[in-house]
């Protein structure tokens, strides 16, 4: 049976999401940036977190529909804390990836009733030059509507060496299906990173903090995740894991132990 996708309305907000689960606890999730909506790939997403599904009702957030031609990471955070009150969820145990860390961090800090515990994988306060170098490839292929050359290179840094190898054909494959809006889309959210840098107000974050990186991160770099960790030091209440190299920038999706990190830390 196929996941229902929601879609709700908020003032001028259009978003879509989809929930699983039914534990105690709410979970929310909001994905890295993907070159289609994570949408697409719910069945997929809710196996991934099956084992958390006795603990926690899970809610994934895409990026709004239609975002306006200017349209920062602030405003994304914005967005997904409007949309979740609207449903009525707070106190969650938050959890972004990638560019949903950086979403998730600015929420954290001017939304703290809607945050109980914050996790961060594969994630940056700031944007420096040279990641905006590798990112900027994947908007120049999206401008030239280049489907599997963004599929590809998209690929090639976000996963490990032997994962991407074994999913290339099914990335060419993929490449093949983007469409014209997905390409628009794509370019103005990846762009939406450019000059990001919340570094300075990381410690308005009160709440509990696992930061979760990778050695072999190929987009932001494990530094990334240190100096995020680094920004609270002295604080009790957050955590640093730096994966060994194997898992990559998704190490989300490849380290096996990923979520069970992620439940021990909300649980306790």
């Amino acid at each position: 049976m196929k996941t229902q996708v929601e879609q709700i309305l908020v003032g001028e907000i259009e978003m879509r999401y989809f929930s699983f689960g039914h534990g105690k606890e709410t979970m929310v999730i909001l994905p890295g940036l993907s070159v289609q909506s994570v949408m697409l790939f719910a069945d997929a997403v809710i196996d991934a977190y099956a084992p958390l599904t006795d603990d926690f009702t899970i809610y994934v957030f895409d990026r709004r529909e239609a975002p306006p031609q200017s349209y920062s990471v602030f405003d994304m955070a914005c967005d997904t804390a409007k949309v979740m009150m609207a449903i009525g969820l707070k106190d969650v145990c938050l959890f972004g990836a990638s560019q949903g860390g950086m979403i998730a961090m600015v929420l954290a800090a001017e939304y703290p009733a809607l945050v109980k515990k914050l996790a961060l994988g594969s994630t940056a306060s700031r944007i420096t030059d040279a990641q905006m170098q590798r990112l900027d490839q994947w908007v120049k292929a999206a401008q030239e509507k280049d489907g599997v050359k963004l599929y590809l290179s998209f690929g090639e840094l976000v996963y490990p060496k032997a994962v991407f190898k074994a999913a290339r054909e099914t990335l060419v494959s993929a490449g093949k299906s983007v469409t014209d809006g997905e390409f628009a889309r794509f370019a103005l959210l990846a762009s939406a990173m450019n000059g990001f840098d919340f570094t300075a107000r990381l410690p308005e974050i009160q709440c509990p903090v696992l930061v979760l990186g990778a050695t072999d991160d190929a987009v932001l770099g494990a530094d990334a995740s240190r100096e995020i960790a680094q920004t609270f030091a002295g604080r009790e209440n957050v955590e640093l894991h730096i994966y060994d190299e194997g898992f990559g920038h998704a190490a989300y999706d490849t380290a096996p132990d990923y979520k069970e990190r992620l439940q021990r830390f909300f649980l306790k």
